[in-house]
Formats: structure tokens, C-alpha cells, sequence
């Protein structure tokens, strides 16, 4: 699940009569505090860019809910080659990622090399992850068929029923909480500033961006704004209706159980399947954690956790590890991930200037945060997109100029006014 936040209130002026501005713009200002707009700030920091993050909650929203899956392998659709290139860069980074933050923001982030086992529980499973595994052999990607029994010698908890399976060393996991957390520290120590409130509107002068005007009034000025708040980035007042970015919720609802120590091993590495044809997934956390889900639901900006959601997550989970259902519950929570009509994000300009685009990563937030952050990074400091992120410009979608442009007039479902939750997956 994808991983930005941020709060903006469609169509709400602020609150003063008249915006009080800022003496001094900053170089960078980044709308939305959630992952992707946390690792931007941090990049353009590095780089020598007086940053601000706006967002009334920095590294809340996406992590709080997201399990952390850095599955490329597994998540190959058909359709998705150049995501997928770019989400194999990501992944190759990660190592080197997670060990220059962890020293950066003082901070784990458990990071976990233990690998991805996606199993099928009838014939029809069995077909469908058969040709998902010639998908991954046509891409020279490193998957290996199982049967049923050599699955359950890898993890006894799976149901006697399982009929065969992927092995997926090199699909990893990263837990998002932890790693939100070091980016804030990292990006404190880098000198970014974070502004605790919410964009209003962006600020156009003389058809250029330069900056926001925030719920409580004030204007902060920039020379170079992102916007990377999930969900709500086609809904920022302001932005012209033609370049709005063409980003929707989908909803997404998780459970989370603990694992007591009396209990002994339980999963050693992430389990996914296709149940009753839904996707379900339980990722193990080395503190005993077991984050199980997710469901997708195109619900507008809703983010309620519903007694049915809940409930067919554990039923699925059930079909698949029976003990799962003896565990103690330990948490809730549902969240929004930014959908584009490609599932692919939007990354660099908008097509108007002076507003850059990290937004639109769907299911990819967490596993994407350092090729994001190394794109955008150079992006601001540089004026150039590197040539890997190029194939992800908004200008895909067909308006805007030269520099890039998305189609759509917002994103579909309720006004997001009515919400008062901000999450993202």
C-alpha cells in the first residue's frame, strides 16, 4: 500500500481575511509529510535546499497503516513493465537506503531480508500463481515453484490445504512506522523545517507556483513546491483544474495481532494468497507483530474500520494459517492509497511552474520511497528528472505543456472536507 499524507481542504480559503506571507521563501516546499514527502524533503536538504515540510502530523497517515511489503516480484501485474523496472531499482537501493538512514536518523527501521512465500489454496489459485510465475520467469525475475508440501516444511502454520506455492527470497519487507520515524529525525538533522498545519490552497502569482496558503491563514513561500499528499493531491485548491493530478483513494483496511513470546515461531517471512479471489497477506514483524490484509475498496475518502472488513481479513487469513485466529488483536486501522489510471506515480513537474508532483504511488509507497527520493532530489536541485523517472511525468496522461501535465479534473468520491482521518497505504 501506497504512503503519503498530508491534510488539504478543497475550496477552503484561509481563515484570516488576508494571507500573512512569510518574509523569507524557502528553496523547497513540500506539501504532505507522509513517506514519499519526508524522503523528498530530506533529498533536497542533502542537497543544500532550505526545506519545509508542511503537514499537521509528519510521518503519521500512510505509515501508520501500511505493512511494508517491498515486493516487486510478487506484485508484478501484467501491464506493468516499466513499473516494474523502477520498482526493482527501489528495491536494489533499499539496503544501502535503510543503512545511511538508520545512521542519519539514529533509528531501525526493520528492514527484513527473509523473503516472500505466495501459496495457492485451490486449482484455480494454483492456474492464476502458475501464471504469474511464467510472468516473472519472462522477466528474468528470481522465483521458484514449490508444491504444497515443501511450502508447509518452509512454514508449518500453513492450512494443509495449500496446493502449491512462490518462493520469492528477494522480495523483502521494511516496517513503515519505524521508518517514517527516522526519516522525521533524519530530516530534522538535515535542517528541514516542519510547518504542523495543513495546505489550504497553492499560491499562483503570475501563472507560477510559489508556495501555499495553510488553514490557519498564513502564506509560505517558496521557489520550488511539491505536492505529495496521497490521496488529496488532486483536491489542493488552487491548482489549476486542467494539471490537477489524476490520483484517487482506494481504501484499504488492515488488522494487526501480536504474537505472544510463549508461543514460539509462527511465520518466518511474509505469506501472501488469493482468497475466494481477494488478496490477502500476513507479514511477520521481528518484535512479534503480524500485520494482516489488505482489502481494496473504491470508497472515496473514507477511511472507517468496518466489523466486515475486519471480519474477512481474519476469515481469509484463517483459511490460510489456522492458527492465525489465536492470536491476541492488537489493532485496527484502514487508509487510502493514491491511485492513478495506470497505478503507476506521478513524479516531477506539473506543468505549472514552479509545482513538482510525488504522488500517485498506489500499492508501491513504501517499496518506492528511495528511488522517489533520489529522483526528486536531483529533480530540485538540479531542474533535471533523471532519464529512469521520465517514463513516470504526469505528461503521460496527455495535458499540460512540455513539462508535463495530467488530465482529470480531481479525484472521483466524497468532497474531502467531509474526512476526518489522512491516511494513505
Amino acid at each position: 500500500m501506497g504512503t503519503e499524507s498530508g491534510r488539504n481542504t478543497t475550496g477552503a480559503g484561509p481563515r484570516t481575511g488576508a494571507a500573512s506571507v512569510r518574509a523569507r521563501p524557502a528553496d523547497v516546499l513540500v506539501l504532505g509529510g507522509g513517506l514519499i514527502g519526508l524522503v523528498t524533503a530530506w533529498r533536497a536538504a542533502q542537497r543544500g535546499l532550505r526545506t519545509e515540510v508542511v503537514d499537521p502530523a509528519p510521518g503519521g497517515g500512510a505509515a501508520r497503516v501500511a505493512a511494508g511489503m517491498l515486493a516487486a516480484v510478487t506484485e508484478l501485474h501484467h501491464g506493468e513493465e516499466a513499473l516494474l523496472r523502477l520498482n526493482l531499482r527501489s528495491a536494489a537501493r533499499y539496503p544501502a537506503f535503510v543503512e545511511e538512514l538508520a545512521e542519519a536518523g539514529g533509528r531501525d527501521v526493520g528492514h527484513r531480508t527473509s523473503g516472500t512465500l505466495a501459496v495457492a489454496l485451490d486449482a484455480d489459485d494454483r492456474a492464476q500463481l502458475r501464471e504469474l510465475h511464467a510472468l516473472q520467469l519472462r522477466h528474468g525475475l528470481e522465483s521458484e515453484w514449490l508444491t504444497g508440501r515443501e511450502c508447509r516444511r518452509l512454514e508449518p502454520m500453513l492450512a494443509p490445504s495449500v496446493r502449491g506455492g512462490l518462493r520469492v527470497d528477494g522480495d523483502h519487507q521494511v516496517d513503515p512506522r519505524r521508518l517514517a520515524a527516522a526519516l522525521v529525525a533524519a530530516c530534522g538533522r538535515a535542517g528541514v523545517a516542519f510547518v504542523r498545519s495543513s495546505a489550504a490552497r497553492l499560491s499562483v502569482v503570475r501563472d507560477r507556483a510559489v508556495g501555499a496558503v495553510l488553514d490557519d491563514g498564513t502564506e509560505r513561500r517558496a521557489d520550488r513546491t511539491v505536492l505529495a499528499t496521497g490521496s488529496y493531491s488532486g483536491a489542493l485548491a488552487g491548482v489549476p483544474d486542467a494539471l490537477r493530478p489524476p490520483v484517487r483513494p482506494v481504501k484499504g483496511q488492515v488488522v494487526r495481532l501480536r504474537v505472544p513470546p510463549a508461543h514460539g515461531p509462527f511465520l518466518s517471512r511474509t505469506v501472501r494468497a488469493v482468497v475466494r479471489g481477494g488478496a490477502v497477506y500476513l507479514v511477520p514483524r521481528a518484535d512479534g507483530e503480524l500485520v494482516v490484509g489488505a482489502s481494496s475498496e473504491e470508497l472515496g475518502w473514507d477511511t472507517t474500520v468496518t466489523a466486515g472488513g475486519v471480519y474477512e481479513l481474519l476469515r481469509d487469513a484463517h483459511e490460510l494459517v489456522p492458527g492465525v485466529t489465536e492470536l491476541p488483536l492488537a489493532e485496527t486501522g484502514a487508509g487510502l492509497r493514491p491511485a492513478t489510471p495506470d497505478n503507476a506515480p506521478l513524479l516531477g513537474p506539473s506543468g505549472l511552474p514552479g509545482l513538482h508532483l510525488a504522488t500517485g504511488h498506489h500499492r508501491n509507497g513504501v517499496l518506492l520511497t528511495p528511488v522517489t527520493g533520489d529522483a526528486m532530489g536531483e529533480l530540485l536541485a538540479t531542474g533535471e528528472l533523471p532519464a529512469y523517472a521520465r517514463p513516470f511525468s504526469a505528461d503521460r496522461f496527455g495535458a499540460g505543456g512540455s513539462d508535463a501535465g495530467g488530465s482529470a479534473g480531481g479525484a472521483p468520491g466524497d468532497d474531502p472536507r467531509r474526512t476526518t482521518r489522512q491516511e494513505a497505504l
